[in-house]
Parts: structure tokens; C-alpha cells; sequence
């Protein structure tokens, strides 16, 4: 998306997302007012192409989201009693959904042997050692499950878009991200790498939500202010990160997130889907939605 004219920012101390000049500033949006311009929240589920004019009911997503937690259930003890290791990177634009994908996919899984894996920005120390080093102390045992919300793609998306990295570090990360991929799958890691892609009118109300909900501004960080006024660098690092480290041993699905409670469900049914189990319930356990869940280009460029 080619960006605005500069227009000029807003005063009285504010920090607006013209004084930042974008896009949203076109749209009429200053995430300090409490009114969501109408044209944001119209477009906010169907942008983007969304495949669908409706959210999910709440009353068939919950009924959905039992069944598929309870097939969860039935992986955790496959996965225990098989010693496999699975491994399930989340990444995504900021407010994507990937906390809440993770809460879902954690709710009723034994805590001992599943976890989720957010790592804070580096020490000095981190600094100092190879990129992918302090990931792997956070890789599965035989019988366990690591979620990860975001990993080491981090340098390829916010590391990039807010100047947190060197030109020829991302070119190494981009260059060797699949060979350590491939390190974890050839000794038996069950990787999974979801993307959830979300409208720029998504992302726009959901951080307004966040501004002006009171339970929800700890959500609001000053890297998401920033993001407002970097959707096409971003964009630019998305599709960069796909052509690099989308391969045949580590394949990246991504995920559409406009309506939380299908990205939700799907991003479980995906991995459900690749395993055989005992008792597994194929009506729910089977493929993801694929107007919702894909790896084509129209998933990978589309936005």
C-alpha cells in the first residue's frame, strides 16, 4: 500500500498518528480520540479481502473451540507417550491475535509438559552470542510441547523495521534461518510456523480498543505506537520472510486473523491435522478452513 501525503500532526502534547504522517492520518485516525472513525470499525472484519462479513458466533465458536481442545487433550498423551517434540512458532503484525491463539491452545494441556515461550528483548550477553542461541535452550524435551509467541524472527520483522539490526545481520539471519530450521526437524522436532495476517483496519481497532480499554492499555507499548506508522515496512518484511524461509522442511502456513475466533480454531485444527493419534475425531481434527488457513501466494502477498 503506497503511503499518504504528509499532513501535518496534531498538538497538545498527544501522540497521534499524524504527527507520524501514514495512511491512518487520511483515515481520520488519531488513536488519542475515543471515537473510532466509522470507516476503520466498517472495514475492520472484511478488510483485506476477509473471506467472510460475519465474526464467528461466540455460542458455535465455543462449541468448537471444546471439541478441538479436547483432540488436544489426545495429542498431549500421543506426544507423551510417543517422546515426539513438537514446536509451534506464532508470528504475526502486533495485536495479529497470537497471545490469544496460544491461551486457547494451552487451556486444558498439562502445564508440566507444555509451555509458552516469550522471550523478552536481549541481554548483553544474548547480544554477544550466536542469533539463534538462546532459543534453543527453550526446545522440547522427549513428550513436550513448546509454543512460541514470537522467535526468532524477530530479527527478520520488528529487528528490521525499527533499525534493531544491521543490513548484513538480516541477510544472515534470512540465510540461515532454514538451515537451523532444518537442524530441528532432521532430529525429529515437529515444527509448525503460523503466520496471522490481519487487515490495516484490523490493527487500527484494535489498538484503539487498547487505548481507551482500561483492562487492556498494558497491551498498548510504545513499539506499537511506532507500528502504526510502519504497516508497509512491515508489509515489505513479511514478504521478504516468506520468499527466504518458506521451504518443503519448515513451511510457514499463514492464518487470517480479521475474526479472532476462527484464526483461533484453525491454527489449532492445523496441527491437529498432521497427527495421527488414538481416538482422534477426524470431523474436528481434520483440515483447516482454506479460505482462512494457507501457503499460496495469495496468503503469503495478498497483504
Amino acid at each position: 500500500m503506497a503511503a499518504a501525503k504528509k499532513k501535518p500532526g496534531t498538538t497538545k502534547g498527544a501522540k497521534t498518528v499524524a504527527d507520524t504522517p501514514e495512511r491512518p492520518a487520511d483515515m481520520g485516525f488519531d488513536i488519542n480520540d475515543p471515537k473510532l472513525p466509522a470507516e476503520i470499525d466498517e472495514k475492520a472484519l472484511t478488510g483485506a479481502g476477509y473471506p467472510y462479513s460475519k465474526n464467528l458466533k461466540r455460542k458455535a465458536y465455543e462449541k468448537e473451540l471444546a471439541k478441538l481442545q479436547f483432540e488436544l487433550v489426545k495429542l498431549q498423551t500421543h506426544i507423551q507417550k510417543s517422546g515426539e517434540r513438537l514446536v509451534v512458532v506464532f508470528e504475526g503484525r502486533d495485536s495479529a491475535g497470537k497471545g490469544g491463539c496460544i491461551a486457547r491452545f494451552m487451556q486444558h494441556l498439562n502445564p508440566r509438559h507444555a509451555r509458552a515461550v516469550a522471550l523478552t528483548k536481549p541481554t548483553e550477553t544474548e547480544r554477544g552470542q550466536w542469533y539463534f542461541q538462546r532459543y534453543v535452550p527453550h526446545m522440547p524435551t522427549a513428550g513436550d510441547i513448546t509454543l512460541f509467541d514470537r522467535s526468532w524472527y524477530n530479527r527478520a520483522g520488528v529487528e528490521r523495521v525499527m533499525g534493531f539490526c544491521t543490513k548484513d545481520q538480516l541477510a544472515d539471519f534470512l540465510r540461515d534461518a532454514p538451515e537451523f530450521e532444518t537442524l530441528l526437524v532432521q532430529d525429529g522436532i515437529r515444527l509448525f510456523k503460523i503466520y496471522l495476517t490481519i487487515a490495516r483496519e484490523t490493527q487500527l481497532k484494535r489498538f484503539h480498543e487498547r487505548r481507551h480499554n482500561p483492562v487492556k492499555q498494558w497491551k498498548l507499548t510504545d513499539i506499537d505506537l511506532a507500528a502504526i506508522a510502519k504497516w508497509d515496512d512491515y508489509t515489505a518484511a513479511q514478504h521478504d520472510m516468506f520468499r527466504f524461509t518458506h521451504t518443503p522442511t519448515a513451511p510457514w502456513t499463514v492464518v487470517r486473523a480479521n475474526d479472532q475466533r476462527r484464526a483461533r480454531l484453525e491454527s489449532i485444527r492445523l496441527v491437529l491435522n498432521a497427527f495421527d493419534y488414538a481416538e482422534k475425531d477426524s470431523s474436528v481434527a481434520h483440515a483447516p478452513d482454506p479460505k482462512i488457513a494457507g501457503s499460496g501466494d495469495a496468503f503469503f502477498f495478498g497483504t
